[in-house]
């Protein structure tokens, strides 16, 4: 067996990365870390952050394919986020014009969850403390 400390960060592409930079950090509130373009790869690589913990490397690429369908798709299904009032926070995300699903009960735990989209279709679940 492997000795895992923590979950390091989450790799994502996006589509068009003044989109996806926007929407990581003003809508769902990420720090900039570190932001780098890499001319040979055409690529821009930013490194997002919640508090002090290094979350998510937001990768630009020219020409990447899009997801093939949601959630249900081979590879990342979808990020999710512990909050301290879902409602509160899925009043934030209507102010904001972010369009989501009802909120909806997890039978095994009994906690409140929703989901939304970021501008690549990924899914991004809020899930109640």
């Amino acid at each position: 067996m492997l000795s895992l400390n923590k979950v390091h960060h989450v790799a994502i592409i996006c589509s068009d990365y003044e989109r996806s930079k926007t929407f990581y950090t003003e809508i769902l509130g990420f720090q900039i870390l570190n932001e780098v373009f890499r001319k040979e790869r055409e690529s821009y690589k930013l490194d997002l952050a919640l508090g002090s913990n290094y979350i998510i490397e937001l990768f630009s690429f020219p020409n990447t394919p899009n997801r093939p369908t949601k959630p249900e798709a081979t590879g990342l299904r979808h990020l999710a986020f512990e909050v301290d009032n879902l409602i509160l926070e899925k009043a934030k995300l209507e102010k904001l014009k972010v369009d989501h699903e009802k909120v909806r009960r997890d039978e095994i735990t009994g906690k409140d969850f929703l989901f939304f989209f970021d501008p690549d279709g990924l899914p991004i679940e809020l899930y109640q403390k």
